[in-house]
């Protein structure tokens, strides 16, 4: 193979790359590039016309994975390293990048300018050394990077930092700290606002709290908890609905960790004895996330949870959030309507909020007009007029409601009734020809009325404007990688309210757990219980019927509850028992 600089293979494509590197002939590279014409072949990474000539190349024997690795690598303007046996972490390089960051990122450092601040790094395979803008934030410098193949980047990071590290374990660097961040360890609230700006903008602070807002964006969390204790500083993330400790995070970093994120935020570091609120906005390759910020004063200092808000992970199509086929096309048909009420109800966690913004995105159209109030606005979604709740300001739900009848909508969203006033102007807004989208905190759908009627709202008004209420829960579904067939025993059936019988035969599934997954479980799906309103359900609010009755009520006319929602996904080989039981315990 001839060796050529990277200039002359730059912007060329692979065809010629290859031919440039004496591995394919003029004739060869002809024929392929016809094959890949004719056959018009996608290629599930991306539709790379160059991806498919290489597959092309190397399924006729004429190159190797890694020939065609390091063309790609020569196209893009990447130089290539075959082998990194040998390669070993300057010192300055040993500064720069944790152990942690290494095995987070798959990166090994070769060498660091000081001048110019720019760190060079072997990566592996052509779309980490694309994508290097998390690395430069993570390690706050200029990253310049060269391709290596995936096996000898984790054989260098085994033989140079002695085997990986699951990122949920641990975040902490393994180094010395600087003086600063030494000089806030066990002082609490006798540390200076110099010192603690100094430890906050320390290089080591920088990197170790990037490195956990990026592991928690990889794990898919949705928070990240700093709690200090007296004896310790415990760091969790959110996984799917449960908290997994990350370990390794010494109790003297503490005070400059919490100030980090409270410069982030541009919040007062030297404020530590009220709560404060903030938001950060970072950008992790082409993903902007946004994080919600709540430090609140402790007796032991101040504990800190970032609600973590990653658009790429978040599902805003109605056809995408777990409604199953039947159930969609009642909720495309009730948001449909030109005016009414539609609650969705459930927990804290339980999807409310993604359930309401893939409603407004089907209904976000030139014709419409679309103003949401809410306490945070957590998602920006072009084409709706979104508000925010300021209590400070004394700006309240029923105040942006007043606001936004005399803003000729057509879709009012309003975040939450918490109290009779605003549900009596969503009551008003209703009966003016409007359709209004909030929530509710209740158990079940049935339940939200009696919540309703409980805020003094009068049950002619609620039967008048109330179409449909639709509750929820989030429960985890199996991990596909480790996905495994069992029978349950005759007492797991009978937590179900069920004999083993009754299951018919079917086989139930769970997770063994594996390095890809949290406990057996990958990712969350919804549970639905949807309750529209018709004159017969009606006339039972107009009676004052307990919960009960309307519930029996709505079950034949087609509602379908929690539990049995749950237990088709239980079917579906999508959850597990015990997520069915915990989501729906009280729905008997």
């Amino acid at each position: 193979m001839k060796n050529r600089s990277v200039e002359e293979l730059k912007g060329r494509r692979i065809g010629r790359v290859l031919n440039k590197l004496g591995l394919l002939t003029k004739e060869q590279v002809e024929e392929v590039v016809r094959e890949q014409i004719a056959t018009r072949q996608q290629d599930p990474r991306g539709n790379r016309a160059d991806s498919m000539v290489g597959a092309i190349c190397i399924a006729k024997g004429w190159v190797t994975e890694r020939q065609v690795e390091r063309a790609i690598a020569g196209s893009k303007g990447f130089e290539y390293v075959e082998s990194l046996s040998t390669s070993e972490v300057p010192t300055a390089c040993a500064e720069k990048v944790t152990p942690q960051s290494a095995r987070s990122f798959k990166i090994i450092p070769l060498a660091f300018d000081p001048g110019t601040q720019t760190l060079r790094v072997a990566v592996a395979g052509i779309e980490g050394a694309l994508d290097t803008t998390s690395i430069a934030q993570l390690l706050n410098c200029k990253v310049q990077a060269v391709v290596a193949p995936a096996s000898e980047v984790e054989a260098a990071l085994k033989r140079i930092y002695g085997g990986a590290s699951t990122q949920a374990q641990g975040v902490t660097a393994d180094r010395d700290y600087s003086d600063a961040v030494k000089a806030t360890a066990g002082r609490g609230e006798s540390i200076d606002l110099e010192t603690l700006a100094k430890a906050a903008d320390s290089n080591e602070i920088v990197q170790l709290v990037n490195l956990m807002v990026l592991t928690a964006v990889k794990e898919r969390a949705s928070d990240i908890h700093l709690e200090p204790f007296e004896n310790g500083f415990r760091v969790r993330q959110r996984i799917d609905g449960v908290l997994y400790e990350m370990k390794g995070v010494d109790h003297s970093l503490a005070a400059a960790c919490v100030s980090r994120v409270k410069v982030m935020a541009k919040l007062n570091i030297a404020e530590r004895r009220l709560p404060q609120d903030g938001r950060i906005e970072l950008k992790f390759g082409k993903n902007p996330i946004d994080m919600r910020v709540s430090v609140l004063p402790t007796i032991f200092g101040e504990s800190v949870v970032m609600r973590v808000l990653d658009r790429s992970n978040v599902q805003l199509d109605l056809q995408n959030i777990g409604l199953r086929e039947d159930e969609y096309e009642r909720v495309d048909r009730i948001i449909r309507r030109p005016n009414g009420i539609v609650v969705v109800t459930g927990p804290t966690g339980s999807g409310k909020t993604t359930t309401l913004y893939a409603a407004l995105s089907a209904l976000n159209d030139t014709e419409t007009k679309v103003l949401t109030a809410e306490d945070p606005v957590e998602y920006d979604i072009s084409g709706l007029i979104q508000c925010q709740v300021n209590i400070d300001q004394e700006l309240t739900f029923a105040k942006l409601l007043r606001s936004f009848l005399r803003q000729d909508p057509d879709v009012i969203l309003i975040g939450e009734i918490r109290d009779l006033e605003t549900a009596q102007i969503a009551i008003q807004a209703s009966l003016t020809g409007h359709l209004v989208l909030t929530t509710l905190h209740t158990n079940d759908a049935p339940s939200s009325i009696l919540r309703l009627l409980d805020l003094g709202v009068e049950n002619f008004l609620l039967t008048a404007t109330l179409e449909a209420i639709v509750a929820q829960r989030l429960v985890r579904r199996v991990c596909v990688h480790c996905k495994e067939e069992f029978k349950p025993s005759e007492a797991e059936a009978m937590e179900l309210g069920m004999r083993l019988a009754d299951l018919g035969g079917r086989s139930l599934y769970r997770g063994r757990g594996c390095e890809k997954c949290s406990g057996g479980y990958r990712g969350r799906r919804a549970l639905f219980e949807i309750m529209a309103m018709d004159d017969d359900l009606r006339e039972l609010v107009m009676q004052n019927a307990s919960t009960s009755v309307l519930a029996a009520e709505s079950r034949k006319r087609g509602m379908r509850t929690l539990r049995e929602s749950g237990m088709l996904a239980l079917y579906e080989g999508q959850t597990t028992i015990e997520e069915v039981l915990r989501e729906t315990l009280g729905d008997e």
